[in-house]
Parts: structure tokens; sequence; C-alpha cells
């Protein structure tokens, strides 16, 4: 149960640390001390959503797919995490990725959730990564072990979102250099071919 929950965990963290719209907002709000509390209970809670409608719903239409052909679902997931990771490693010694944060005009909060909104549900990797990879995933796991990976799925969209909210100005360093996100590139990439190795071994795929 615990390597479920760890999984899931890490799975979740590895796809959610990235630099985009979402999360430049996010830091920004925490930068500036606003809404930060209904910013990051926002994305974690649509996370949430998405995972558990994930999980659910491939569990539920896929069901038969799943124990029919659960060594192909897994072999393909491995494929779609090592690209992941790949990339991950090629943005890692390509790019000079940080975060800028602009300083704009305060809103208030139905303008900033109604934007984080936007910003959430019109981008489509949230939907490839959340609903169709980590439902995926999940079905190398039965019962308990189910619950267990999304369970840790779900903590590491709170975990991620509130610390950097909260933890916006003592991030900012790291955040802001390249380097650091460089090093987070490459352990992302680790991550992913970590899981990857384990879904392609329980599919019988080496």
């Amino acid at each position: 149960m615990i390597t479920a929950f760890f999984t899931g965990f890490f799975l979740g963290i590895s796809l959610i640390l990235a630099i985009g719209a979402q999360n430049t907002f996010v830091f920004r709000q925490g930068i500036l001390r606003e809404h930060v509390f209904y910013v990051a209970l926002f994305c974690s809670i649509s996370d949430a959503i998405l995972i558990i409608i994930g999980i659910t719903g491939i569990s539920f239409f896929l069901n038969n797919i799943s124990d029919n052909f659960s060594n192909l679902l897994f072999g393909i997931s491995a494929i779609w995490l090592t690209i992941y990771g790949i990339l991950h490693l090629i943005h890692a010694f390509k790019s000079k990725s940080n975060i800028k944060i602009e300083k704009k005009d305060s809103k208030n909060l139905l303008i900033t959730i109604s934007t984080l909104s936007i910003l959430t549900f019109a981008n489509p990797h949230v939907y490839l990564d959340t609903v169709v990879l980590i439902g995926s995933i999940s079905q190398q796991f039965t019962g308990s072990l189910k619950l267990a990976f999304a369970s840790g799925s779900v903590l590491a969209s709170f975990a991620f979102f509130f610390s950097l909210s909260y933890g916006a100005k003592r991030l900012a360093p790291i955040m802001t250099s390249p380097s650091s996100w460089r090093i987070l590139d490459i352990v992302i990439a680790l991550i992913m071919f970590s899981i990857a190795f384990k879904l392609a071994s329980t599919g019988n795929w080496i």
C-alpha cells in the first residue's frame, strides 16, 4: 500500500512540476500575497477532481479492456512517461527557463479565480496528465491499493500548490534561476524513468 501511495505521489509531483501559465500565476499570487489560500485550494481541488475522474472513469469504462489488455496499457503508459522524461532532459540541457514575475494591478477574488479557471481547464495537458495518464497507470492497482495510489496523487497536488503559494518568497531564488530548473528537470526525468521502468516490468515488456 505504501508503494502504491508513493507511486501516485511522485507521479503527481513529476507531472505538475513544470513551468506553465498556471504555476506562474500561482507563484505570482504567492509573491504578492494576494488570495493565496483560495488560489492554492482552487488548483488543488481542480487537480483532485480530474485525477478522481480519470481513475474512476477509466476503471469503469475500460474495465474489460484493462483486464484483457493490461500489459499493453502498462507498456503504452511506460512509453509515454519515458518520452516525458526525455523531453525534460532535453529541456534541462537546452533551455534557459525561469519564472519572471511582473507586478500588475491587484484583482479581486472573483477575477482571480476566473483567470485561474481558464489557465487550468483550457490547458489540454492537464487532461492528458490527470485524466488519461494517471487514470491509465492506476489500473495496475486494485481495491485499497488503487485508493492509496489515488490518495498519493491527490496529496501531491495539495502539497505542491500550497507549498508554491505560501513558500513563494522563499522559493523565488529557485523559481527564477535557470540552473535550478535544470536540476529540477533532471530529477523529474529520473522519477518518470523509474516509474516507466516499473510499469514496463509489470506489463512484461522487459
